[in-house]
């Protein structure tokens, strides 16, 4: 009989322990959708095409992992990677890589961002946010100028605006 109750104590103690753990470390998180993703690289692709430039633009979510890509007819190969890496750069910084590439360019302290595996400072990645929460990001390149690979994601974020509400 004292074995007995040892062990259900024991037990009950185990799964008080695990329930106070998931209530202390569990968190919802809003997630980038496939649908979503989707709609943003075949609009940034679109807005970019009306102004004549054959781009690449790649959506990924919160950890960097690809979602979604795009590639316009007659976009160099090099696009490729270039908007894989401004999406990666913007969605690990949770930032817009004109802004790092600019604080780069003027802080010696933050010039070694450069050597960071994966990440590329050059205009063209911007995050999407589902109110003020990072869920992804986006990355344009083949534009000639990263100031018109944002022109492109702006134009990309503002055609999905309402679902990121």
């Amino acid at each position: 009989m004292m074995k007995t109750t040892l062990k259900l104590t024991t037990l009950a103690l185990l799964a008080s322990a695990a329930t106070l753990t998931l209530a202390g470390g569990a968190r919802s998180e809003k997630f980038m959708t496939l649908t979503l993703a989707n709609q943003l690289a075949a609009a940034a692709v679109s807005a970019c095409q009306a102004s004549g430039y054959a781009v690449t633009a790649t959506v990924v979510d919160r950890a960097g992992g690809i979602r979604a890509l795009h590639r316009a007819d007659n976009a160099g190969p090099h696009t490729i990677a270039a908007s894989e890496r401004k999406a990666f750069t913007s969605a690990s910084a949770k930032n817009a890589t004109t802004a790092m590439m600019e604080t780069a360019q003027k802080n010696p302290g933050a010039a070694n961002l450069v050597h960071i595996p994966g990440f590329l400072l050059l205009g063209g990645g911007m995050p999407v946010k589902a109110g003020n929460e990072v869920i992804g990001a986006i990355g344009v390149g083949g534009a000639p100028g990263g100031h018109l690979d944002d022109q492109c994601v702006v134009a990309a974020l503002e055609s999905v605006k309402e679902q990121l509400k």
